[in-house]
Order: structure tokens, then sequence, then C-alpha cells
């Protein structure tokens, strides 16, 4: 990864939960952890303490995680590119490593089983794939597959497997509803179709009871089916008159009958097992994903579509918010002056503010159907400055995150990078269209002051030097162009075969240093735009973000190789390199102070690092 003498980063902790893998949250029999993906990994977190431990294997976003009914062995399935071979990972819990890479499926792991006794992985492929495949866990390969649905019907989503017996599991999807045996002595497995009448279905989920006789399939119609695993025949399905809405899209049986109900609309409800009546229900954010019994159903767990988890209380039947984290990408972070313990993230629809300590949200500013590009607080604290792709500069109270003003209009295209001078009077704006825009700040009104076209592509980031009388703007264009804005003419212009994603000042305000598509880190001269030196800053990708420190001995860079580096400024050379984040790393910050490193990803995940001590 680097060489000698490099140290590794401490990752203090990890804000992220990927709520778009169906029945990814899972909470382990012992009761004191909940199982998770987020990108590329797999979380392990303890609920007391909140420690957090990371399996990584996969090249891809993780698309299923399965758990061992005796909680020893874990299964997860990856997505991969159309035609390729995609590999599930068989992991060993309690000691938190790959026992085994089993490949076979191309494309996607739709979702995986166990069966009771731990002796045989089912896994089951994508579209693209279209296989059912059991796997000896002990001798870690495959002994059948077969195609998972029929010609007739499309393409299986889900599979469960029998609770009593190792031999026997289901799969269901669009059309289809398969009950399977194994005959391992030959090597084969048996498909039996499940009687369904005239009604034809989207099957989402599929749950099996106790018991072994009947087992319940959700619909993408929002009824629920249950059939008989004996002669394999639908014999009941309801609710009859009020479905529920967007589909049930996840189901828990309970050891009384009764049944927990996830739907597509965010309703968790508790359903009577005789005839579906609703008894109590609750509604959370997002459509339901995950439910996840800890213990004997004392308490359960909800994931969420919105990225978010709940504990509910099984008796009262209430929810309690315990994680919540962005569903989508990140595109900056920003620390207010003189201060370590808060920072801000923007994402689509929203703004977010959390304390950096306790990895907790503390403000969310929604905006709904407009994605927040670019972010900067003003030196005194008093408003959240953003630009957003609906061509508006939106400023917020930091406290309660009331709308202070907006700029409509603000440019011709989306707002893409922000800055504003030390005195909060004006802020400098630029636009996807390449434009460079200074506003003056009054009280009740915003004055456009100047408009400078030099750039022809989407302005990715800017700075502004320590006597607000200059700036430096990168640009998607190959160029970074030092502007003096008290006159609002150009200064000098940086070249190169690349695009600019980040650009800083040297604390002396001596040099800049950049970072792009072309992987390199270079130094410039402010003085005359010329190139002092450039280093390989990262192997794959681009570097999309970089930050200094207040005395200007080192400075981090993240991009698309996932790794979060900390470089000496004056040899050129990495000190310590963080591995941890599963995208591109979009943007990333140290801390006032140097206490923290805060890095954001494309997958929604914010990992802080303890800023390390100079050796």
């Amino acid at each position: 990864m680097a060489g000698e003498g490099v140290r590794e980063l401490e990752l203090i902790s990890t804000i992220g939960f990927n709520g778009h893998v169906p029945y990814g949250l899972i909470c382990h029999p012992d009761r004191e952890h909940i199982i998770y993906p987020l990108g590329c990994a797999i979380i392990i977190q303890e609920l007391g303490s909140k420690n957090q431990a990371f399996l990584r294997g996969h090249t891809n976003n993780v698309s299923c995680v399965v758990l061992s009914s005796n909680g020893e062995y874990m299964a997860s399935g990856q997505v991969t590119f159309v035609g390729f071979q995609t590999d599930v990972i068989l992991w060993d819990y309690h000691k938190r490593e790959l026992l085994s890479r089993l490949s076979y499926h191309k494309g996607k792991i739709e979702d995986l089983a166990f069966s009771p006794r731990c002796l045989y992985l089912m896994s089951l492929g994508g579209q693209d794939d279209g296989r059912v495949v059991v796997w000896d866990i002990a001798k870690r390969e495959a002994i059948c597959g077969s195609p998972a649905s029929p010609r007739s019907a499309g393409h299986a989503t889900a599979v469960v497997c029998s609770t009593c017996r190792d031999e026997m599991f289901v799969t269901c999807g669009n059309g289809t509803v398969r009950t399977w045996e194994l005959d391992v002595a030959r090597g084969k497995i048996w498909p039996t179709e499940c009687q369904m009448g005239k009604l034809r279905r989207v099957a989402t989920c599929v749950k099996m009871t106790d018991d072994y006789n009947y087992f319940y399939v959700g619909t993408s119609s929002g009824d629920i089916l249950k059939v008989n695993t004996n002669n394999k025949m639908m014999v009941d399905c309801g609710p009859k008159k009020k479905k529920f809405s967007l589909g049930v899209t996840a189901l828990l049986v309970l050891k009384t009958g009764d049944f927990i109900v996830g739907t597509g609309g965010g309703i968790v409800a508790l359903c009577k097992g005789s005839n579906y009546t609703v008894m109590k229900k609750i509604e959370v954010q997002g459509g339901v994903t995950s439910l996840t019994c800890r213990g004997q159903g004392h308490q359960f767990f909800v994931g969420t579509s919105e990225c978010q988890i709940y504990r509910v209380n099984y008796t009262e039947f209430k929810e309690e918010l315990i994680a919540v984290c962005h569903s989508e990408a990140i595109y900056d972070i920003v620390f207010p002056v003189g201060c370590s313990d808060l920072f801000a993230t923007c994402s689509k629809n929203d703004i977010r503010v959390w304390h950096t300590p306790e990895s907790k949200e503390l403000l969310r500013i929604v905006n709904p159907n407009v994605t927040c590009h670019a972010l900067e607080i003003m030196k005194d604290g008093e408003s959240i400055v953003s630009g957003w792709s609906d061509r508006k500069i939106r400023a917020f109270t930091p406290q309660t995150g009331q709308l202070m003003y907006e700029i409509n209009n603000a440019h011709s295209s989306a707002v893409t990078a922000i800055a504003a001078t030390s005195d909060g009077q004006r802020i400098v704006s630029g636009g996807g269209e390449g434009q460079v825009r200074v506003w003056q700040i009054y009280e009740k009104i915003q004055k456009l002051v100047e408009v400078m076209k030099e750039h022809t592509s989407a302005v990715s980031c800017i700075k502004i030097k320590k006597n607000d009388q200059e700036c430096v703007t990168a640009s998607l264009d190959g160029t970074c162009i030092i502007w003096d804005i008290v006159r609002f003419v150009r200064k000098q212009m940086i070249l190169a075969k690349t695009l600019f994603k980040c650009v800083c000042y040297n604390p002396e305000e001596f040099q800049i240093i950049t970072g792009g598509t072309d992987r390199k880190i270079g130094f410039w001269e402010v003085f005359d735009g010329s190139a002092v030196r450039d280093v390989e800053g990262c192997a794959t990708g681009s570097i999309n973000g970089m930050d200094i420190t207040s005395d200007g001995a080192h400075f981090v860079t993240g991009g698309d190789d996932h790794l979060v580096k900390v470089w000496n400024y004056n040899e050129g050379a990495v000190t310590h390199v963080g591995v941890g984040h599963s995208g591109n790393i979009t943007r990333l910050k140290i801390s006032p102070g140097s206490k923290y490193i805060v890095s954001v990803s494309a997958d929604g995940a914010i990992l802080i690092w303890k800023y390390p001590t100079p050796q």
C-alpha cells in the first residue's frame, strides 16, 4: 500500500448503514451485536459501547448478508458488472475472518440462506444469473445448482431454508414460489412449484414457521400468502380488503403465530396470525427493508431505505431511533472555525450537523428533491451557507436550521463550490457552467458584485486567502485560476492535463497544492503559477479531496482508491494511511486543533479518524 515506515490511522467511529439491502440488518443471537452492510464492508457493532469491527473482502457493494442460526457463520454476497463472476464470502463470526470465497454466480448475489444445522448454504443469483446453488460448508464447494424459476415466470429474489430439515428450502420471486428438495447422494435439487390458484404475485420476502408446516410470502401487492409445505398449496391470503401500502417488504413470524409486517410505505404493524388484522402499528421514515428480532422477540430492530435504524419494544410497540446517516453520496464536509466538536455534511435532500465525539446527529436541514453540492460555515458561526443543484444559494441558522436567505438563480447551472471571506461580508461561488461570482451579503439583501468568466467547465473548489483580497478556484476544465477579488481580475492561471477536483493554500500562502484525475498532487507557486513539483497521490482514480494543517507541516488527501493519506508537506511522502472506506472518498477535512480527520464518501459513509501525533 505504501512504503517503509508508513503507519495506520486509528479509526474512531463510522457513521453509515446501507438500508437498501433487503434484510441487511441482523441482530446476533448473543443479543449484544448488530450486523449490517456499508458499501463493500460489513460492520459488526456492539449495541452497548457502539464499538465497531469491520469485515472487508468484497470488491463492490454488498448486496446481501445472512447469519447462521447458531451465530457462528456469516455469508455475504455482492454486486459486480454484468457477465463478470461474483463471490459469496463465508466468514467466521467469532474470529472476524474470511473462511472462503465461493465463486459460481455472475452479476449479483440476490439472497443467501443457511440450513438449520449449518451443513449447507443456499445462494440465489440475480436477474442476469438466475440460478440457485447449494454449497457444502464443510468442504467449501458447490454440490449442485439449477435455474431458480421456470421460464414462464420472472426471476427469483428471496430464499429461505426450512427450520427443521437441512435438505429443504424455498425460493420466491416474480410469479414463482418454489419448494426444493436436496438429494446429496445424487448431487441434485428437485423443485416443486407451489399452487397459488388464480393469484399472480411478485414475492418480495419469505419466512418459515418454527414448526416447518407453513411459510409466509410477502408480496408487492401488499398481501401475505400462507403456503403449506407438505402439499405445496396456498391455504390462505390476506388481508382481504385493506392491503398494505407499497407492498410487504419485510416479515417476522413470532412464536405466538402472529407476525410483524414491514411495508414499503414505512409502516411496521403487528398482525394477528389467524385473520391478518392489524393490532398495533408505528410509522418510520423510509420503506422498511429489514426486521430482526433481539433474543426471543421482546425487542426488534427495523432498518429502512432512508438508512435509519430503529429499536422497537414489543410490548409498548414504540420506536426509538438509534442510528441515522445519509442515504446518498456526501458531497462536502466543513468544520466551524475553532471548533472540532461539530461538523456539517451535505448530500441529496439535506444538510446535517454532527457532534464529533459521540458521532451523533444534532440537526437536519431538509430541502427535498435537490442536491446540496457545497457548504461553508461563516467565521462568526451565525450561518451555514450552501450551494444547491437548483441554482440557488441558501443560508441557514446552525441552531435551528431555519432559512435566513436564499439567492435565486445564483448561477445558470448548479452551484458547485462556495467560500466566504473571514469578515463574513462576501461570498464567492462557483457554478456548473464555470463562472465565479462574488456576492455582497447585507443584513436584508444579497447583491451580486462581479462575475468572472474564465473557466469553461464546472468549478470544483474555491479557497480564499486570509486577507480576503485573493482566491483560487479549481475547475474540471484543467485550470486553476488565482483571482484578485478586489479588482476582479485574473492574476495567474495554472494549466495541467487533469480535471482539478480540489485545491489548498499553504498556510503561509506562497504555494498552493492541487489534486485531480491525473492521480498527482501538484505543488505550485502563487507568485507566477509555476510548478514546483508533483508526487503520485493515488494508485487508482482521482484525488477528490484534500486539507492542510494550520502549521502547513502536513496535509491529507482522499480519492477513488478509498484511502485516507497523511503527507509530510516538505518531503512529499506519506506518513499515515487510513483503511476503512468502501466507496470513493469525495471530501475530507482536518478538524481545528488537528484533533480529528473526518472523511466522507460516495456510499454515504462518514469516517472519523484520530489525527496522528507527529513523530
